[in-house]
């Protein structure tokens, strides 16, 4: 079992950056692909990224790719979202999410076992 926390999110300037972090307990945090979510108010919750148990594989959603960055620093226990050239429409609530199927959907939510309790992240225009 893993249990999650977001912080970093914010107020910041369209065109600016911020970098999320998502710290893990437990020694196990290595077995477990992440990912990190967003929900914006009145929509449903939606894949951001992901990335593989070692690191060397990440999968982004299309609205973010070339802007954000996924990554994880397992000695650490800690996961990364660095999000730059951030648009008013990437207001959302953030959440990290890990998983301990090896195979399957990493953009599917419902594949994810545990969850943090997120972070706001706001992009004024």
């Amino acid at each position: 079992q893993v249990q999650l926390g977001e912080s970093g999110g914010g107020l910041v300037q369209a065109g600016g950056s911020l970098r999320l972090s998502c710290a893990a307990s437990g020694r196990t945090f290595s077995s477990y692909a992440m990912g990190w979510f967003r929900q914006a108010p009145g929509k449903e919750r939606e894949f951001v990224a992901a990335i593989s148990w070692g690191g060397g594989t990440t999968f982004y959603a299309d609205s973010v790719k070339g802007r954000f960055t996924i990554s994880r620093d397992n000695a650490k226990n800690t996961l990364y979202l660095q999000m730059n050239s951030l648009k008013p429409e990437d207001r959302a609530v953030y959440f990290c999410a890990a998983r301990t199927a090896a195979i399957g959907t990493l953009s599917d939510a419902t594949e994810y076992d545990y969850w943090g309790q997120g972070t706001q992240v706001t992009v004024s225009s």
